[in-house]
């Protein structure tokens, strides 16, 4: 199998709103403690020759993640280097209207390991449809936040995700639920 490691939207303004004042310093804690695990996990995948693939959703004018805005900025830690490739998309599948099958294909990769944001929908959404089109994946247990819901919470959110896409399968591709000190790169 040969992996490349996908970043979801983990850009400056994407969990703006998303709790209520007296939640957002645990939100944001959670979200500085995601990005430090994922750019540790991006400089391994560096040093193991693994490609790094990182999605940036394009909000249209006047979203907290327009086009051009500092809060569609990718975040500092994880902004693009040198190989990395980076897919825009407009939509929570980052698959859709996007060139990120083409550019999976072109890598020879197998086996996706996906982090990053909003845990219910771009991860969740980009998660099911990766594993549809023939590829497995990693969800990376530590490695996707959100914000609160109006019902739940970011940690229950997260949970129930967690436990819900581990094991998905369609016919021999499955989504294996794993914490990012355990990843193992491979190459083949």
């Amino acid at each position: 199998m040969t992996d490349a490691l996908v970043i979801i939207d983990v850009q400056n303004a994407i969990l703006d709103g998303a709790a209520a004042d007296e939640r957002v310093a645990d939100i944001n804690g959670y979200f500085d403690a995601m990005v430090k695990r994922l750019s540790a996990l991006r400089e391994k995948a560096t040093d193991a020759k693994i490609p790094t693939i990182l999605v940036q959703n394009d909000g249209p004018e006047g979203h907290r993640l327009a086009v051009g805005s500092d809060g569609w900025k990718i975040v500092p830690s994880l902004a693009p280097q040198e190989n990395d490739i980076v897919v825009r998309k407009k939509v929570c599948d980052s698959f859709h209207e996007t060139d990120l099958l083409d550019r999976l294909s072109v890598l020879g990769a197998t086996r996706l390991i996906i982090g990053g944001c909003m845990t219910q929908y771009c991860v969740d959404t980009t998660v099911r449809h990766s594993v549809t089109l023939g590829f497995d994946v990693i969800l990376l247990a530590d490695g996707h936040c959100t914000g609160d819901s109006d019902d739940l919470r970011q940690d229950q959110i997260i949970a129930h995700h967690n436990q819900t896409l581990n094991g998905f399968d369609a016919n021999d591709k499955s989504v294996v639920l794993m914490a990012i000190r355990d990843v193992e790169f491979s190459r083949e």
